[in-house]
C-alpha cells in the first residue's frame, strides 16, 4: 500500500532535483497519513508523479525520499543495492589494520534518510531512527547479511521523535556476541567499545579526523582541558601525542572508570592524568580560582544538556562557554570549539566564535577546520546532513 501526497507548488523543484527529507510544511495532505512505513508517492496537484519514500517521523522531518523511479520496488533488492554501494565506497576501511571502527552506512549521504550501521571490528550496530525504518528492518537486515561475514549484529532503536535512545532488555540481533569490552583501534590507538550498554558505545566516530589531528599537531608538549569529556578520547590522544598532562571534566560519574579505562588499554597510567567528575562550568570557577590554565582546551558539548544548576543550549549559550574558555587558555594556546548541532550553520559558528573574542577583548586566528570525515557520506542538498562543525583556533592575546 502507498499514499500519494501532494507537495505545495514552491516545494515542486526541490525534490525534482533530489531534496530527500520530507518536510511536514510543504505537505497539503497530511492526514492521509496513517501508518510509519507505508510507502509515500510525492505528486504535484495535477497528481503527477515525483517522487517515492517511505513515512518516518522524527525531529527532521515526516520521512525521507528513496527514489524517483516510481516503477522501482522498496524491497530487499532495493535495500541491498544501497548497502552495496554504501561498502564500496568504504572499501579502504575494510583494509585499514590502524583503524577497525567506522561508518559504513550513513544516512541521506547513502540513500537511506533514518539508518545508519557502524562497523567495530567485524560487528555491525545498526541505529533505526524512527518506526517507519524499522518497519523495513527484514529487508535490510537480509540485505546486510548477504552482503558482508559479520562475527555479530545488533541495533539502536531511536524511535523518539527527538532522536533519543530507545531503552530494551538487550541491542543483541545475532551472530557472536562481543566482549565487553570490546577493543577496537582507530589509527593505531585503542578504544573500549560496549555494543549492549545503552544509548551509545563509548566514541564519536565522527571525529576521527578531529582526533588525529590533536594526536599529530597539536597535542606535544601542551597541558590539555578536555571539557564534556564523555569517556575521554580527545584527552587520550592528547596523552598519545605527547601531551604534557591532561584533565578531562564531565558531569556523568560513569566519565571516571570509562576515562581510565581508556588511558589503561592504551598503556597510559591513567593516575598521570587528571579525571574530574564534576559539572564543566562549576570547575571553570575552580580554575579561575586556582589561577589555572590551559595550553589546550577542547570543547564539544551536547546540543542541550541540564544539571542542577546550568541548563545548556548550544543556539543560545556556546558564545559564552567560548568567553569562559578563553579565559583560561595561555596566550598562543589552542582551542578547538565543536558541535554536532546540525540546526547551526557553520557561518553562524564563526559568528558564535567572533562574538566571544569581541567581547573578552582578545584577538585569534582560526588556524584548522574540520567537517565530518570520509566514511560519513553526506547529501549535498539536507544542510543538516553535514552537521560536524569544529575549528581550532589560536588565542594572540
Amino acid at each position: 500500500m502507498s499514499v500519494n501526497l501532494s507537495l505545495k507548488k514552491d516545494a515542486i523543484g526541490r525534490y525534482k532535483k533530489g531534496y530527500s527529507l520530507i518536510e511536514k510544511d510543504v505537505i497539503l495532505n497530511l492526514d492521509e497519513l496513517k501508518d510509519e512505513g507505508e510507502i509515500i508517492n510525492l505528486v504535484d496537484s495535477s497528481g503527477r508523479f515525483i517522487a517515492k519514500g517511505y513515512y518516518g517521523r522524527q525531529n527532521r522531518g515526516y520521512g525521507w525520499v528513496l527514489t524517483q523511479n516510481r516503477d522501482e520496488p522498496i524491497n530487499k533488492a532495493f535495500f541491498t543495492k544501497k548497502i552495496k554501494e554504501a561498502i564500496e565506497y568504504r572499501r579502504e576501511f575494510f583494509k585499514s589494520v590502524d583503524t577497525t571502527a567506522f561508518r559504513l552506512f550513513n544516512g541521506e549521504g547513502d540513500g537511506i534518510g533514518g539508518l545508519s550501521i557502524d562497523y567495530f571490528d567485524g560487528y555491525y550496530l545498526i541505529t533505526w531512527y524512527s518506526v517507519g525504518i524499522y518497519k523495513f528492518k527484514d529487508y535490510i537486515l537480509g540485505a546486510l547479511k548477504s552482503l558482508v561475514d559479520f562475527r555479530g549484529i545488533y541495533q539502536k532503536c531511536r524511535f523518539d521523535t527527538k532522536g533519543q535512545y530507545v531503552d530494551s532488555s538487550s541491542d543483541y540481533i545475532e551472530g557472536e556476541r562481543a566482549l565487553e569490552p570490546l577493543i577496537v583501534k582507530e589509527n593505531g590507538v585503542k578504544f573500549a567499545i560496549y555494543l549492549d550498554d545503552g544509548a551509545m558505545v563509548g566514541v564519536f566516530l565522527d571525529q576521527r579526523d578531529v582526533r588525529k589531528a590533536i594526536r599529530d599537531r597539536y597535542a606535544k608538549g601542551r597541558t590539555v582541558l578536555n571539557t564534556f569529556s564523555y569517556t575521554g578520547a580527545f584527552s587520550l590522544f592528547s596523552a598519545v601525542g605527547g601531551a604534557k598532562i591532561t584533565t578531562s571534566v564531565d558531569l556523568a560519574k560513569r566519565s571516571l572508570p570509562k576515562t581510565t579505562e581508556m588511558f589503561e588499554i592504551n598503556n597510559i597510567d591513567a593516575s598521570t592524568q587528571n579525571i574530574v567528575v564534576q559539572d564543566v562550568f562549576e570547575y571553570f570557577k575552580y580554575a579561575v580560582r586556582k589561577g589555572l590554565k590551559f595550553d589546550m582546551v577542547i570543547a564539544d558539548p551536547p546540543s542541550f544538556a541540564r544539571s542542577k544548576k546550568y541548563t545548556f543550549s548550544v543556539a543560545k549559550d556556546y558564545t559564552n562557554l567560548l568567553k569562559q574558555i578563553i579565559a583560561i587558555t595561555e596566550i598562543n594556546g589552542i582551542i578547538v570549539a565543536s558541535t554536532n548541532y546540525s540546526s547551526l550553520s557553520r557561518s553562524r559558528f564563526k559568528d558564535f566564535i567572533q562574538n566571544a573574542f569581541s567581547e573578552t577583548n582578545c584577538r585569534y586566528k582560526i588556524v584548522e577546520e574540520f567537517a565530518l570525515p570520509k566514511d560519513f557520506k553526506v547529501d549535498r542538498d539536507v544542510k543538516q546532513s553535514s552537521y560536524l562543525k569544529v575549528f581550532f583556533i589560536k588565542k594572540l592575546s
